[in-house]
């Protein structure tokens, strides 16, 4: 069974956010890029099912600009297969589109199941997942916290985190899971991995060559910083910190 995972380029978990001076985004511009960290989980998981024997390749595929290579090269250093980078350009490539694009290429390589990591930390979108499997018609199982495969039954078990406590779902494979931030503890890419990957070969397409159509159906008005949180008020007795939460904070 063949294992595709999408991973996805972002701003390090790291760095400190910037708004740029027109509100039109976020400033990308010389600051450190690394891969989304559910992605980093998703690509953990489906080497580790791999490893198991559940699996026989695991292939590492993304959207982006050119520099989304870098990305893909950590994937293969972690331990993918192959890797697939499909080219849309520096514009931005919102979530439908994303899953578009998923769609054609779970078409060209066939896989047995499809993991992406739950959400991106950038846009914190949570929809690529779930519009994938509709679009493909198969089971999906978001959040998981936990993933056992049945290579003889063909079917996934996903525990999932909810409200209430565990939820146990029962896929029948192909399907789509995506990942929640319990599932694992990504592995660090070695020194002779990242000197190999730099060698091996990135498949690339174009969204043309996929007969998929990128375009905008959303449209970012402004991107603004959350307020400063104000100092905090030393009361001198209960029935001051009752005013203040009565008639400032209005919460009583």
């Amino acid at each position: 069974m063949k294992i595709l995972v999408a991973v996805k380029r972002v701003v390090d978990y790291a760095v400190k956010v910037r708004v740029k001076p027109d509100k039109s985004g976020v400033e990308t511009s010389n600051v450190k890029m690394s891969m989304n960290p559910f992605c980093e989980i998703a690509l953990e998981e489906a080497l580790r099912i791999r490893e198991s024997g559940a699996a026989d390749e695991v292939v590492a595929v993304t959207v982006g600009p050119a520099q989304c290579a870098d990305t893909l090269r950590t994937a293969l250093a972690m331990g993918a297969d192959r890797a697939v980078h499909v080219d849309a350009g520096a514009a931005p490539v919102l979530p439908l589109s994303v899953s578009k694009i998923l769609r054609a290429l779970v078409q060209v390589e066939q896989p047995g199941l499809l993991i992406l990591g739950k959400q991106a930390i950038d846009d914190d979108c949570n929809q690529t997942g779930q519009m994938v499997a509709g679009l493909l018609k198969w089971p999906q199982g978001t959040f998981a916290s936990k993933v056992v495969l049945d290579k003889a039954k063909q079917v996934a078990t996903v525990e999932r985190e909810v409200d209430g406590g565990l939820e146990t779902l029962c896929l029948d494979l192909p399907a789509v899971i995506t990942t929640d931030l319990r599932l694992n503890q990504p592995r660090y890419a070695t020194l002779p991995n990242i000197m190999k990957a730099k060698s091996k070969v990135i498949k690339k397409f174009t969204p043309e060559e996929l007969n998929v159509e990128i375009k905008s159906d959303l449209e970012v008005v402004q991107v603004t910083e959350p307020p400063k949180r104000k100092a905090g008020v030393i009361v001198s007795s209960v029935d001051e910190l009752v005013d203040k939460l009565k008639n400032e904070a209005r919460v009583l």
